[in-house]
This record gives C-alpha cells, sequence and structure tokens, in this order.
C-alpha cells in the first residue's frame, strides 16, 4: 500500500501520458459556455466604451490590436569574440553604445548576458582541450610520474 491519501508509488503517476493535448480546463470551459453567443456584443461594447474615452477599455483594446513588445531586433556589432581576453572589448563595445545612444541599457544588459555565454562556451572548450592534452601526455608515458 503506497501511503494513506497516496493511491501512487513515489514517482510513479496515475497518468503517465500526461494531460491530453488540447485540453482545457473546467473553469475555462464554463467561462466559454457563459459567454458562448456574447463576444460579438461583448467586444462591439468595449470598442464604444473606448471610443467614449474610457481609458481602461481603451487600453484593453489597444492591447489587443497591438501587444506591447517584449523586446525588438536590435543592429549592433560586436567585435570578435575567440578567446577569454576579448571581453573587455565586447563590454566596452557595449557602454560605447550606450553613451552613444545607440543601444539602451537595458538592451547592454541583455547583450551582456550572451556575451558572458559566449565566454563560457570559450572557456569549457578550451578546458577540454587542454585537458585532453594532458591526458594525452599522461598516456604517452604509460601514466608514470
Amino acid at each position: 500500500m503506497p501511503g494513506e491519501g497516496r493511491p501512487f508509488q513515489q514517482g510513479q503517476s496515475g497518468n503517465p501520458n500526461g494531460r491530453p493535448r488540447g485540453s482545457r480546463n473546467r473553469s475555462t470551459q464554463a467561462l466559454e459556455a457563459i459567454l458562448d453567443g456574447e463576444a460579438e456584443a461583448l467586444t462591439r461594447r468595449a470598442i464604444e466604451m473606448a471610443l467614449e474615452g474610457d481609458g481602461p477599455a481603451m487600453r484593453m483594446c489597444l492591447d489587443r490590436l497591438m501587444p506591447v513588445r517584449k523586446d525588438r531586433p536590435i543592429t549592433f556589432t560586436l567585435p570578435e569574440i575567440e578567446t577569454a581576453a576579448d571581453l573587455t572589448k565586447a563590454t566596452r563595445a557595449l557602454m560605447q553604445g550606450v553613451a552613444d545612444g545607440e543601444i539602451t541599457p537595458s538592451e547592454a544588459a541583455e547583450l551582456s548576458k550572451l556575451v558572458d555565454a559566449h565566454v563560457k562556451a570559450i572557456e569549457a572548450v578550451d578546458f577540454a582541450t587542454r585537458l585532453a592534452a594532458l591526458e594525452q601526455t599522461a598516456g604517452d608515458r604509460g601514466g608514470r610520474r
């Protein structure tokens, strides 16, 4: 017996396939049933209220027409980053881009995260290469010191 109030073994789901794709929860289905046939009238009324100057209704309509963009593509050239030492060139370019108004501080912060991830990848490859070389050298010596 798995335990009181727990019909399944730990780590074992009662539904191993998970929730069916496209299924909706009961509250969503209930709301859809209530609003069924009223969507057009509600939409028309919200638009009328917005046109009459109702701020929240106007904001809701505009948000639906043109949602707030979370981010946008930017054109900004970073110097090549081939070694961890090139990081300073990249951060200097980012700071200069902010100072010149070419990019915003938040855009520079996001780009810095990408630069940091790239540098970590370079360091990981460099470490793996050096480790393989050390192992090769130790293997050539027959494992003796």
